[in-house]
């Protein structure tokens, strides 16, 4: 990647489109940095602190709201400026949700624990809630951001802000032993449904 970035080509088809992108949206290099430092931890650690969990979550997913943003902003510094907040708060919900519906995989097979404090073998309703409570603020917070993003980009990620929603209140309605025994899925059929659902929201700004 880094190599890609520095010589602006690269053999590998996606090395070679991400440094493109990089480039011609001017994506911070300490971005990317940190996404490859959240990926590197994957391959060392298997329980995080809270100092730890936070720095896991900016690297693997603030990050890539911030350098989707730079896309989506397309060179509106302004614009770029005023919606990080929100792009961080979206990413991290994400990142947090993807959590919850991989517990069984991330805990059984890789034996890896990301909340910190949490004993999974034992996760209470208070624990889950406590989790949930964090999402929820930060999915009303990324809301008011996705109402501001330009229209060639604001039904792509407000399309992925309800598939992720309508994913939480699924996880939501279940016990915590049943989110640990089983990975938690949206129906093809249901996606469709929200797609549609989505795009008509956007088309009527009824956001």
């Amino acid at each position: 990647t880094v190599q890609a970035i520095k010589d602006k080509i690269s053999l590998n088809p996606v090395l070679n489109s991400f440094q493109h992108t990089f480039h011609n949206y001017d994506i911070e290099w300490h971005l990317v940095d940190s996404f490859l430092k959240s990926m590197e931890m994957d391959l060392l650690q298997s329980k995080y602190n809270s100092i730890e969990y936070d720095n896991y979550i900016y690297g693997s997913a603030e990050v890539v709201g911030l350098m989707c943003l730079r896309v989506f902003t397309n060179g509106d510094h302004n614009l770029y400026e005023k919606l990080i907040p929100y792009a961080k708060k979206l990413g991290s919900a994400f990142q947090k949700i993807n959590f919850l519906r991989d517990l069984q995989d991330d805990y059984e097979k890789l034996g890896r624990t990301y909340f910190p404090n949490i004993d999974l073998k034992n996760i209470s309703s208070k624990d889950k809630r406590l989790i949930e409570s964090e999402i929820e603020l930060e999915f009303d917070e990324a809301l008011s951001g996705i109402k501001l993003l330009p229209d060639n980009s604001k039904k792509g990620v407000y399309l992925a802000y309800v598939y992720y929603k309508q994913l939480f209140v699924k996880i939501k309605n279940l016990e915590p032993k049943h989110v640990l025994n089983s990975r938690i899925r949206i129906h093809n059929y249901k996606k469709m449904q929200l797609m549609f659902q989505s795009l008509i929201r956007v088309k009527l700004n009824l956001l």
